[in-house]
């Protein structure tokens, strides 16, 4: 047998010029993965400043400020960020653009590398200084994705299709097995979250309606039997723990897996907006397919692509040219075992302290990388929510008559379908649902919220869909609770009715500024029992 030990670092994470080869999959996949990030970043040009500016709901200057009084110097590595540099709204913005410019660089391959690592740093550093505003599951996958990506992705300042520099094996392997990570880990997470829900099928019954910010179609799917739900339920449990191993079978399994997936997936951007989370999941199904494949179902000039680069190979256009003894080569395949070996026991360690908590793996190595969101666990839906709660801001000029601020993609209007929006994501919106679940004190961000309306903040007025109060600020501001329900046929045919809604109560202070520009508290909420 002449296989070499040595040779495994090379066969792992060098070039691989094997067949059927993934070149059309990788271009497929980076330009995906450059759309998604612009919605990232698009849809944080128009929040940054009203959710972190200097006069935002959360300043990123004041959070940054008292990591330095409790890390010190440690700071940059636990907040990496460049907004340590400046945190103000020019700066703020220039950093989003600047990821804007590099995502839509990256889709049309221009770069590939220069352009990931601009829109890593750009995206990291807002997450690391946005506080409650990024605590989303999708902000890590789009965080480890890009950065896996980095070894994936060609070289050059315009690499086409690459074909004198394949992915190497490790790099592709590594986003398959996010991918994979993303499904199974939100299967084991239902089995030990107890939800009885997802024990007795009842999970999807009531999902439509109570998910953060579901569209109009989500309201027709909400009104079918509960055989259906039943039966979406079991599916979404064969998915995540038995039908995405497929991963790991031989080739015609992993297509079967791509068209199952792809059909989900679409199912659920069509009744959902989870933002950038389901076309990340899309992007990466890409790289379940070979050139062969793909060589037969696309158009012809990426079949042409596909089949010359395999031509390419065949003609030796592979090791034996590539440059595996240059410096620069060496060190990007040093780099790449380094980074991905980290990555990869980092998630195979949190994946295995999900059912067993004590096992006894090293914690340090995990630690190291929490700060940058690179190595993730996740969890999607554990635990159903069992009724829809939603948060209103009225304003009264005297305390008796009350105005609601509009949102922008929450739902209010009763009469208002449900939009689909995503890839973009509401921040604030967002943040609003998950804090209707709880209370003002878990979520202090709504009472910041109340002082910058009652100063009459544009920044923080801009995440709203209008201003009530035009040229003056309301004297007084509450937070009213309110739970939803989707109407049924006769409701919205009928009356024209998406919504019915009953108020429950007071969400948080009812404050008012005085004369000498403080806050003072008119009224406190009760404590009500929402959770049914």
């Amino acid at each position: 047998m002449d296989f070499e030990f040595r040779e495994i670092p090379r066969r792992l994470f060098g070039p691989d010029f094997a067949p059927p080869g993934y070149l059309v999959a990788r271009w497929l996949f980076v330009r995906a993965l450059g759309l998604i990030f612009f919605s990232a970043f698009y849809s944080l040009a128009y929040q940054i400043r009203g959710l972190i500016g200097p006069k935002g709901v959360l300043p990123a200057q004041d959070y940054l400020g008292q990591v330095t009084r409790v890390l010190g110097s440690a700071r940059f590595w636990y907040a990496p960020t460049l907004f340590w540099w400046s945190a103000s709204d020019h700066f703020l913005l220039g950093v989003v653009i600047a990821g804007m410019v590099a995502s839509l660089l990256l889709a049309f391959n221009v770069w590939p590398r220069g352009m990931l690592a601009i829109c890593l740093v750009s995206f990291l550093s807002f997450i690391a200084a946005a506080q409650d505003f990024a605590s989303y599951q999708s902000d890590g996958m789009l965080l480890e994705a890009g950065f896996i990506s980095l070894f994936i992705a060609p070289s050059g300042w315009r690499p086409r299709w690459g074909s004198s520099e394949p992915p190497s094996r490790a790099s592709r392997y590594m986003l398959l097995w996010l991918m994979f990570r993303i499904y199974f880990e939100s299967g084991i997470a239902k089995i030990l979250g107890h939800d009885p829900e997802w024990r007795d099928f009842t999970a999807m019954d009531q999902y439509y309606q109570n998910g953060p910010l579901p569209t109009w179609i989500a309201w027709y799917a909400h009104q079918l039997p509960h055989s259906f739900h039943a039966a979406t339920a079991i599916l979404v449990l064969a998915l995540e723990l038995v039908l995405i191993f497929a991963i790991f079978l031989p080739r015609r399994s992993r297509i079967v897996l791509f068209f199952v997936i792809t059909a989900w997936q679409i199912g659920i951007i069509l009744t959902s907006n989870y933002a950038f989370l389901n076309y990340i999941v899309l992007g990466l199904g890409f790289l379940l397919l070979d050139d062969k494949f793909l060589a037969r179902i696309l158009p012809q000039s990426f079949g042409s692509a596909a089949l010359a680069s395999t031509a390419a190979r065949a003609a030796g256009l592979g090791p034996a040219e590539s440059p595996e003894h240059d410096l620069r080569s060496s060190l990007h395949l040093s780099v790449q075992a380094i980074f991905l070996t980290w990555i990869f026991y980092v998630t195979l360690a949190l994946l295995l302290f999900m059912p067993f908590p004590r096992a006894p793996l090293p914690w340090g190595p995990i630690r190291a990388l929490e700060p940058f969101r690179i190595a993730n666990e996740f969890g999607l839906f554990a635990v159903m929510t069992r009724a829809r709660y939603e948060i209103e801001f009225q304003g009264s000029l005297d305390g008796q008559t009350w105005t609601a601020y509009p949102f922008r993609n929450k739902p209010q209007d009763l009469h208002a379908p449900p939009r689909i929006y995503a890839p973009y994501q509401p921040r604030f919106d967002w943040n609003l649902w998950f804090a209707s679940l709880g209370n003002w004190r878990q979520y202090p961000f709504v009472l910041n919220v109340e002082e910058r309306l009652l100063s009459g903040e544009p920044d923080v007025l801009s995440l709203f869909a209008g201003n009530p109060f035009q040229g003056h600020p309301p004297d007084e501001i509450r937070v009213v609770l309110w739970q939803y329900w989707f109407t049924g046929w006769r409701e919205k045919r009928e009356q024209g009715l998406w919504w019915r809604r009953e108020q429950i109560g007071l969400y948080g202070p009812t404050l008012e500024r005085t004369p000498d520009g403080k806050f003072a508290v008119l009224d406190m909420p009760d404590t009500p029992s929402k959770i049914q």
